[in-house]
């Protein structure tokens, strides 16, 4: 990986968001046309926020994301944390693909139970990337808490609508 510069560009700020918010879009593609039709005739849990909470919750955490994905892109490497900055960079890819498809897999496809498994490897890799971010800039590591906290709560729901319908 070659050697980046510290210097900060709001362009590279808004590609690497907009890049966070294409996992999004993925997943709203899927996620809207169940939320109207197969989405309601569910049994919910007790503790599911209404659904008007999720869109912004979301456009939230994939900022987030992108702004810590940025700090670590633009860390300068060393030898020290060459390792930190390309493993971490390669998970949060492997995050944003896992994210996608968790609404693929919960909204599209109504595999309540892959979808309940998916999520908690996503939590998993979501954990380990922010470890790595943090390695290599604190800041970014303390920016995906937020989305960590919400897939935790995300990972409950999953179960929880699997063990009411599955």
């Amino acid at each position: 990986m070659k050697s980046k510069g510290a210097s900060f560009s709001w362009g590279g700020v808004i590609v690497s968001i907009v890049i966070a918010q294409l996992a999004g879009v993925i997943g709203a593609f899927y996620t809207m046309p169940a939320v109207k039709s197969w989405y309601p005739t569910l049994t919910q849990p007790s503790i599911n926020p209404p659904s008007w909470v999720f869109a912004p919750v979301w456009i939230i955490l994939y900022t987030l994301m992108g702004i810590a994905a940025y700090l670590v892109f633009k860390t300068k490497t060393t030898k020290a944390n060459r390792g930190w900055v390309e493993w971490g960079l390669t998970l949060y890819v492997v995050q944003l693909v896992l994210n996608a498809w968790w609404s693929i897999l919960f909204f599209g496809q109504h595999r309540l139970f892959e979808a309940t498994i998916e999520i908690m490897a996503l939590w998993i890799v979501i954990l380990v990337t922010l470890i790595m971010f943090a390695k290599v800039k604190p800041l970014a590591g303390w920016l995906l808490l937020p989305y960590l906290g919400w897939v935790t709560f995300a990972t409950y729901l999953s179960y929880a609508y699997w063990l009411l319908n599955g």
